[in-house]
């Protein structure tokens, strides 16, 4: 077993700014690959749209992002990842995505201590989002499904201010 904790959710519902804070906090961090594959590609001058055109392709890339990163961490080191592996199964099924061979491996050796699922707060649009609220409610219910699934223990995050969360995720670690 690793020393890794998942912070998931549906689209806004406070993963970025939970896992800043507790990089902030000194915690070792991961941050959303999907986000960073955004970042990566608006940068090259690609909209949003042309960058999730193709959803299967883009799912694809974030999870070989993900597979890659694992693979040269420590699984002694208390890691906070920002979505894990099985976050991209939730996506194949919102997006109706036929479930690869690459993924299936991927899910077999996915592992992680536990699962912080957060619940929709408040819906807020940004430049990397591409879904609604209601979206985002059907993705946090995918997301639940797809951990609990996988036999993972996953704990529900509370509303709450940030800092609660926070000091919420930090008591429920060992």
């Amino acid at each position: 077993m690793n020393n890794w904790y998942v912070i998931t959710g549906g689209p806004s519902s406070g993963k970025t700014t939970l896992i800043k804070l507790l990089g902030g906090k000194g915690y070792r961090v991961i941050h959303e690959q999907a986000r960073e594959l955004i970042d990566q590609e608006l940068y090259k001058g690609k909209t949003l749209g042309q960058i999730r055109r193709d959803e299967g392709k883009f799912q694809k890339k974030v999870l070989e992002m993900k597979i890659t990163l694992e693979k040269k961490l420590s699984k002694e080191e208390l890691i906070f990842f920002d979505r894990g592996i099985p976050d991209t199964l939730a996506y194949c099924w919102f997006h109706k995505i036929p479930v690869d061979k690459l993924l299936k491996k991927a899910l077999k050796k996915s592992s992680y201590k536990k699962v912080f699922l957060l619940e929709l707060i408040k819906y807020y649009e940004d430049y990397a989002r591409n879904e609604s609220a209601e979206e985002s409610r059907e993705i946090e219910k995918l997301l639940e499904k797809t951990y609990r699934g996988l036999n993972m223990s996953v704990i529900k995050v509370p509303e709450g201010t940030i800092k609660e969360r926070v000091k919420f995720i930090l008591k429920n670690i060992n």
